[in-house]
This record gives C-alpha cells, sequence and structure tokens, in this order.
C-alpha cells in the first residue's frame, strides 16, 4: 500500500491551477479583477495569440511594495482578508489568495509593482519548474503589471485542450464585456497582436453610462431597454432589462452581478425567466443587464472555484423580490407588447375562394358586369383587410356599419378552423356580404376598365369614372371642372367605417367608409380609448397596487392641493397615503396608468394645480388621458386595427364619426382630375 505523503508546493500549485486557470480568459479574469480589487482606473490587456503566448495586464491600481513582492505569490496569500469574519462579509471580487500562486506554477510570470510611497520599482519573477521567486529593480509608475508567458508550457496536455487563437480571445472579449459592464469607472483597452481591438472609456454620468451599455449589447438592446431600480430594506435591484420586443434566440446578452461580483446563478436565472413567461415564447430568451445589492453577511460566495455562483441565505425572499421587480417594471412599461396580441393582429385568414363561391346574388340593380366578375378582382376584393375578431353588431349605434358587421361574421366564423372547414362554411350565402361585395365589385370593375355602362345610377366615385372615361380628348380642358366636381360629389358625412385599407405615416388609418375614403388619426383614437378607460361616469375603477409604492417629495402647498383633490383621485383609483416630510406615497392607480411614467405625471399634475384651475371630473379624466396617450407613437396596420377594436370596446355610445379631430373625408378629386388630363 502507498504511503501517505504531503504533495509538493509546485504539485500542489499545479492541481488548483486545474480548477482556477481552465483556459486563457481565466487568467484574464482573476489578473483584471486584482486591479479591480486594487483601485485601478484604467486597466490595459495585451494579447498575442490568444493568451497562448503573452497575456499583460497594467493596471494605476495601489501597487504592491517590495516586501511584499515575493509573498504575493506565495498560496494562500492575501491582503483582502485575515479572519472568518471576513470571510463570511466578502466584498472583493478576490479573497483566496490562489491566484497568482496557480498561474505562476503553469506559466513564466513577472510581477511588476510600485508605491505610492517607492521611488523605485521592482520586478518577481517565476517559472514553474521550481517557483522560486527572483527580485529586481526596474522602472515602472505607480500600479501593477503582470505579464504571463508560455502559458500551460509546462503541462503539454492542458495546452493540448486550447482552441483556437480566435476562439480564445472571443472567451476573452466576452469576458471583458461583462467586467465593462460591471465597473463604469473604469477605462479598458484591449489590444490583440498588437492592435487595439476594444475600448471602454470610463463612464461617469448617465449618459456615458447607457453608451457603454449600448457599446457591449447592441443598439437594439439599448433601443427598448427599461431602467430598474428598486430597494426594499437591505435588498436592492437596479439596472436595465429589455421589453419583449428585444426577446433574442438564445441567451448571450443576460448579465447579472451580485455585489459587483458577474454571477451565472441559477436562482437568479429562473426568477426572471419566470418574470416574462406570459411575454415570451419557450424558444425566446430576455437580454438584461442587472445588479443586486445584498447585505454581505446574506449571500454566500464561497461555493464555487471560479465564484460563478453564490448561495443566498434567504433564497426564496431573494427569488420573489426579483421575480415581482420585474413584473411590474414591463407592467408599467410604455413599450410593452404582448407576442399574443401582436399574433392576434393577423388571425384573419386569406384562402384561395373559388369564383362560384364569390360570385353575388342577382338583385334588381345587378348588371352583366357584376355577373361576369372575374376570379382575379373577387380575390383583390375579398383579401383587403378587416378588422379582425371582432363581434358582429348589426344595428350597433358605433358607426361600424354593415359592412364591419358581415367581416366580422366571416371572421369568426373562420378563425381556428382549417382552409378546408372554412371554405366550406363561407359557400353558404350571406345577405349582408354578397349586398357589400356587389357594391365592391362594380366599384372595382369599372376603376379598372373603360367599358360603357349605364350612367344613370350614380354610384359615388365610380360614377365620375366611368363619365370621364367617355369624353373625347378635344373636350377634357373645357369640361373637366365639370366633370370633376358635380360627377365627383360624396355623402358630406360619414355614419359608417369600413375596411382599414393601411397606415400612412405610421400615426394615420386609411380607412373605407360610406362617404368615400378617410383618414383616422390613431393618435387621437388612443386618447379616446384612455379617456373611456378613465371615465368615471361609465364604470368603476379598480385599484391596483403597486409592488412597491413610489415616493414622492413634494412641498407643503403641493400636499394641501393633493389632499384637496384625494376624493376625486380616489374615484379615479389613485390611492395617496401622506408621510411626514413632505412626502407623498402612491400607493395604487388604475391599469391605464401602470404604463406611465407615474413620477412625471404626477409631477405634471402638480404643475397643473399650481395654476389654480378647479378640475372636474371630466377634465380631470380628459387631462390624463391626455397626458398618457402616446401623441408619437408609430402604428401599423395590425396594431391600427386593434386600437379600433380597443376603442369601440370602452366606448359605450359608440365612435362619433362628426369628430373632425378624429376623422377627416378624403377628396381624391384632384388627382383624379390630374390623370384624366394626361
Amino acid at each position: 500500500m502507498s504511503e501517505i505523503k504531503i504533495l509538493p508546493a509546485r504539485l500542489a500549485n499545479q492541481i488548483a491551477a486545474g480548477e482556477v486557470v481552465e483556459r486563457p480568459a481565466s487568467v484574464v479574469k482573476e489578473l483584471v479583477e486584482n486591479s479591480i480589487d486594487a483601485g485601478a482606473t484604467r486597466i490595459d490587456i495585451d494579447i498575442e495569440k490568444g493568451g497562448s503566448k503573452l497575456i499583460r495586464i497594467r493596471d494605476n491600481g495601489k501597487g504592491i511594495i517590495k516586501d511584499e513582492l515575493q509573498l504575493a505569490l506565495s498560496r494562500h496569500a492575501t491582503s483582502k482578508i485575515t479572519s472568518l469574519d471576513d470571510l463570511e462579509a466578502i466584498m472583493s471580487l478576490g479573497f483566496r489568495g490562489e491566484a497568482l500562486a496557480s498561474i505562476s506554477s503553469v506559466s513564466r510570470l513577472t510581477l511588476t509593482s510600485r508605491t505610492a510611497t517607492q521611488e523605485q520599482a521592482w520586478s518577481a519573477y517565476s517559472e514553474g519548474r521550481d517557483m522560486q521567486v527572483k527580485l529586481q529593480p526596474t522602472a515602472h509608475p505607480i500600479g501593477t503589471s503582470v505579464e504571463v508567458l508560455d502559458l500551460f508550457f509546462n503541462t503539454p496536455a492542458r495546452r493540448k485542450f486550447l482552441r483556437t487563437e480566435k476562439t480564445e480571445f472571443t472567451h476573452i472579449e466576452e469576458l471583458l464585456k461583462r467586467i465593462a459592464l460591471s465597473c463604469f469607472q473604469v477605462t479598458i483597452n484591449l489590444r490583440h497582436n498588437g492592435k487595439l481591438v476594444k475600448q471602454y472609456r470610463a463612464a461617469k454620468t448617465d449618459r456615458q453610462i447607457e453608451q457603454r451599455v449600448q457599446s457591449v449589447c447592441g443598439k437594439n438592446f439599448a433601443d427598448n431597454m427599461l431602467r430598474v431600480e428598486l430597494q426594499h430594506q437591505d435588498l436592492k435591484l437596479y439596472g436595465w432589462i429589455t421589453t419583449p420586443l428585444a426577446a433574442r434566440s438564445q441567451g448571450d446578452l443576460q448579465y447579472c452581478y451580485v455585489n459587483g461580483r458577474m454571477m451565472r446563478d441559477k436562482l437568479i436565472n429562473h426568477a426572471i425567466r419566470q418574470s416574462y413567461e406570459h411575454t415570451l415564447r419557450p424558444d425566446q430568451y430576455a437580454a438584461y443587464v442587472l445588479f443586486i445589492e445584498i447585505d454581505a453577511y446574506q449571500v454566500d460566495v464561497n461555493v464555487h472555484p471560479a465564484k460563478h455562483e453564490v448561495r443566498f441565505h434567504q433564497g426564496r425572499v431573494v427569488h420573489d423580490f426579483i421575480y415581482q421587480a420585474l413584473v411590474d417594471a414591463l407592467a408599467q412599461s410604455q413599450q410593452l407588447v404582448s407576442q399574443e396580441r401582436r399574433e392576434s393582429a393577423y388571425a384573419t385568414p386569406h384562402p384561395v375562394v373559388d369564383s362560384d363561391e364569390i360570385q353575388p346574388a342577382s338583385t334588381s340593380g345587378a348588371s352583366a358586369t357584376e355577373a361576369s366578375l372575374s376570379q382575379n378582382e373577387a380575390q383583390a376584393i375579398q383579401q383587403s383587410p378587416a378588422y379582425p375578431n371582432k363581434a358582429p353588431q348589426p344595428n350597433s349605434g358605433s358607426g361600424w356599419g354593415a359592412d364591419s358587421a358581415s367581416n366580422s361574421s366571416y371572421n369568426a366564423g373562420s378563425s381556428g378552423q382549417t382552409s378546408g372547414q372554412s371554405a366550406t362554411k363561407r359557400s353558404a350565402p350571406r345577405p349582408e356580404k354578397s349586398q357589400v361585395t356587389e357594391r365592391e365589385a362594380r366599384v372595382y370593375q369599372q376603376l379598372m376598365t373603360v367599358d360603357k355602362a349605364d350612367s344613370s345610377q350614380p354610384d359615388l366615385a365610380t360614377q365620375s369614372v366611368s363619365q370621364s372615361a367617355r369624353i373625347a380628348p378635344s373636350k377634357v380642358a373645357s369640361e373637366s371642372n365639370t366633370a370633376g366636381t358635380a360627377s365627383l360629389a360624396l355623402p358630406k358625412s360619414v355614419t359608417q367605417l369600413g375596411k382599414a385599407l393601411t397606415v400612412v405615416n405610421e400615426r394615420y388609418l386609411l380607412i373605407n367608409t360610406n362617404a368615400g375614403c378617410a383618414l383616422l388619426s390613431l393618435a387621437r383614437a388612443e386618447t379616446l380609448k384612455l379617456r373611456g378607460q378613465l371615465s368615471v361616469e361609465q364604470r368603476q375603477l379598480v385599484k391596483q397596487p403597486l409592488l412597491i409604492p413610489l415616493a414622492l417629495k413634494v412641498s407643503s402647498d403641493d400636499i394641501e392641493q393633493l389632499k384637496q383633490i384625494q376624493p376625486m383621485l380616489q374615484r379615479f383609483a389613485i390611492q395617496l397615503m401622506f408621510k411626514a416630510g413632505s412626502k407623498v406615497m402612491i400607493m395604487a392607480v388604475p391599469q391605464p396608468l401602470r404604463q406611465h411614467n407615474l413620477q412625471q405625471l404626477f409631477s405634471q399634475l402638480l404643475t397643473q394645480l399650481s395654476r389654480g384651475q378647479a378640475m372636474s371630473f371630466e377634465q380631470l379624466s380628459l387631462w390624463l388621458a391626455s397626458q398618457v396617450a402616446e401623441q408619437n407613437k408609430v402604428y401599423t396596420l395590425s396594431e391600427a386595427v386593434q386600437l379600433l377594436s380597443d376603442l369601440e370596446g370602452v366606448s359605450l355610445q359608440g365612435l362619433d364619426l362628426q369628430d373632425t379631430q378624429l376623422i377627416q373625408l378624403v377628396d381624391f378629386s384632384t388627382p383624379i382630375k390630374a390623370l384624366l388630363h394626361e
């Protein structure tokens, strides 16, 4: 049986290096963290051949005095902890004192340093063979440099498992991204084979910090990120998360830090993933940069060789705090877009329809042209966008009309069916549907052809087109005014809305109506929707408590004004609590206000009240709606259609189609006359 012996120091360090030094990126991590612990504000990193040939780290930290240089390369030598109490409350990134000893055992390492109290810098050299340290004087500014040559030169098996130069350097780049996000005050310069590859300048202002976040995470992250900053007792969470619009196909933009230490903790990841469970598909990943600050006695960082994991003493509390904080932040964000809502906007199927199925029912006004409607023309009309998921409402006062009702019936009948089943259900004629199809078919046919038709039956703009098409060229100049005004006359008011056609300038919806085409202001529709949701005359608003109440520091005059209108605010489901020291706590708000910046909203409300103008319930409802509505929001066609559907749902009297700020008819007479002149 073999004898039990104490391993030589060199062999023990090489074994330890297997846990600490996995690849060149591990060396960079340990050395850069040492520089940060030393208070450095500038770190220069030079890499050659992916780190296998050279790794040089230079900083402007406090430095190491001459008498401690040799000791610094010894195993379990550190200045960061001295007792068990220090180990239980670690705030530094390093603490074991193994990094330099482990690295020097598998490389040729030179440690050079100078403190502010020394006039001379000293260099310590150690090589893996005998671990003996040699000291010699040298020139060096205040700070420390560590040079690692020929990594794994004395452990061929480890060197054989290194990847390509490009792969190893990519790991180093990713590591420095994580460090750059945790130490905004530090300038980091990275060079590879003598070429400056990346430079992170020190960020001191909020703008500079956001620029560094964008440089690491990309423009899409920056465009969709939400600022999070919450605190409860000794637990604080801050950083940035993104809306579901910035979801990724892989978890490559997930950065989390606990007391400044980068982590890949399962408990934290689970809480974040769970907070997105209703907004992301299983194959999507959230993107975030989050910082957790917690009492050092409540977390154990000494549970993983590479310090990638931590153990919280109250894991459930931390998990629930992160989960609730992110859920609340997503709910309050103005940019939150539900994936289910975006998909439902395109739920209306457009299957191929046979010409037999779309033949209009014969009526007294039907012409031979309508009976011979071609398949392509029928499909063009049939496939124009309709309102998705719209319940049929014939005879309703909302102003949608028979056209909208028939389209809604079509969607309700075909939703959730296969194409074959949908075609079967649509084979039976519907009176309203066929009537609308006749009219649209006649318009389409007369617009696309110049055949002579009976001009005794006026039909909106189509009559003028058919008449103008028969005018002799010599008479165009003399009769253009008559043909362009008398025959293009349209009904003067809109009473029915038809199909949505397209979005114009991202803020207006071009829609078909009984009076012709009209433009509908989506910003006005958004305001009207919010006004309906905030109408205390129409419904009882429900309070929604905030996970973490919002504290506002206001003047004594502002407090008096808020107390005067507190009964009115309670009708709007806004609950306030007044604290000592000119503080007001917002405890609950209605659902429409949760998606807005409450601090900014109440600041604007106090400004409005300071003018001395009394506000009624209706005025306050209108003011809140105008403040919460996104005036500069851009819309897609599906979002515009969904907005109209939501607006109808909250409007008990229906849409006011005489509201000139909401809808305006579009006059096509001028462009039509211009086309006829050509």
